[in-house]
């Protein structure tokens, strides 16, 4: 019987200006959270710390909040002017307007992001030691060892705290992250001898789908108006990149 070959594509997505990269660098962070949240052991445990240690340093570094609220607008005037356009769907249009309010009211309304998270003590004191090599072991952090291991209903009501002073933030983010998405459509391109360049005016993120059959990723550079995609093979030494490579673009 011979090797089965995956056909599922792998999307990769490349931020063309600062904000779409800070953006991107949350949604990754917060995912991690969520899915971390359920602590079931010491190691799940500093895994979830550092994320949420991750998270912090990146909400200090900008204001992140009023960068939302001008894109929640953004594309509160897009869909609106939408709603004009002949065969538009005013109910769906409609819908997504209703929600772009809600997430934007309760986005304004929210605390300040990761003001809840810098002032918990148990944060405070795994953050202080996430910076040293192996300096989390429970001979260091014996106060976290003790939090492990009190009742699961107590440490449940406690990170779900943690997740609800994010909560504004992740719906907002998302909102905004998958209508930028969704403002690109996926074409067919092929690239030559593992390269590939174009213009793209007013764009600030790419998506590249690729299937994972040749071993082979693309390298993306760009900024403002053009980009260029090389091909390179996961074995830099060893690998064939093909002559031909066929991958999904689109400029969002």
């Amino acid at each position: 019987m011979g090797e089965l070959i995956t056909t599922n594509l792998i999307t990769y997505e490349y931020p063309m200006n600062e904000k779409i990269r800070s953006w991107l660098r949350l949604e990754t962070l917060l995912s991690q959270i969520y899915e971390l949240s359920n602590i079931t052991s010491y190691s799940t445990g500093i895994a979830f710390f550092r994320s949420v240690s991750e998270l912090i340093e990146i909400l200090d570094r900008g204001e992140v909040r009023s960068e939302l609220i001008k894109e929640l607008e953004k594309q509160r005037t897009r869909l609106s002017n939408w709603a004009e356009a002949p065969n538009a769907d005013n109910q769906l249009i409609s819908t997504l307007l209703k929600q772009l309010s809600e997430t934007t009211s309760n986005l304004m309304s929210a605390a300040r992001f990761g003001h809840h998270l810098r002032t918990d003590k148990i944060i405070s004191m795994v953050r202080q030691r996430l910076s040293i090599p192996g300096g989390c072991c429970s001979f260091d952090l014996p106060t976290l060892q003790l939090w492990l291991n009190i009742p699961q209903t107590e440490r449940d009501k406690v990170i779900s705290g943690w997740l609800q002073s994010l909560d504004p933030l992740n719906d907002a983010l998302q909102a905004v992250l998958t209508l930028i998405r969704q403002n690109g459509i996926f074409e067919q391109k092929e690239s030559h001898n593992g390269f590939y360049q174009d213009n793209v005016e007013g764009k600030e993120l790419l998506r590249i789908k690729l299937t994972a059959e040749h071993l082979v990723y693309p390298q993306i550079s760009g900024h403002k108006t053009r980009f260029a995609l090389r091909f390179l093979h996961i074995d830099s030494e060893n690998g064939i990149l093909p002559d031909i490579i066929n991958f999904e673009l689109s400029c969002c």
